[in-house]
């Protein structure tokens, strides 16, 4: 055999060779390549969207902390500011029921005096006609000298 020929024919054969491994075993190689490189594309997408995803996520839990800080500051103010509110409001209505108490004492010491004195005059009006009548050896009658005990009850009661 020639050479040249052997090698045209092993040109051939190399030539579909190549064909046949591009066309059918090459696809066949590319293609689970291919998908492996989008799973991978795919997974550092989602890896770079995850990392993004959990900044953001820390960013936001760092605002609803500090939120919710100052939140919990605005209900402790308003808290203490009612609380005091509240302490002035009982001290005024303790104040007004002191002052209502003392007041109503004051009345009750008046009228406890005046009774008392109307009392003493009475019984000074009575022992003053016990008295007259002891002198004058006569019995005086209330009724009739009304006026005349009044009087009597007026003067003692200046001193």
């Amino acid at each position: 055999m020639n050479i040249n020929l052997t090698l045209i024919v092993q040109a051939i054969v190399f030539i579909a060779l190549i064909w046949f491994t591009m066309k059918v075993v090459w696809p066949m190689i590319l293609g689970p390549m291919k998908d492996r490189e989008q799973k991978i594309a795919d997974g550092l997408a989602a890896a770079a969207q995850g990392q993004k995803d959990l900044t953001e996520a820390e960013a936001r839990s760092k605002e609803i902390l500090r939120e919710a800080r100052e939140r919990a500051a605005q209900i402790l103010d308003q808290a203490g500011k009612r609380s005091n509110e509240m302490i002035d409001e009982a001290k005024g209505t303790a104040s007004s029921e002191a002052q209502r108490l003392i007041a109503q004492a004051h009345e009750e010491v008046t009228l406890q005096s005046t009774r008392a004195r109307e009392g003493l005059r009475n019984e000074v009006a009575r022992l003053a006609i016990e008295g007259a009548s002891r002198v004058l050896e006569r019995e005086i009658d209330p009724k009739i000298h009304a006026e005349l005990l009044d009087r009597l009850a007026t003067e003692i009661a200046r001193g």
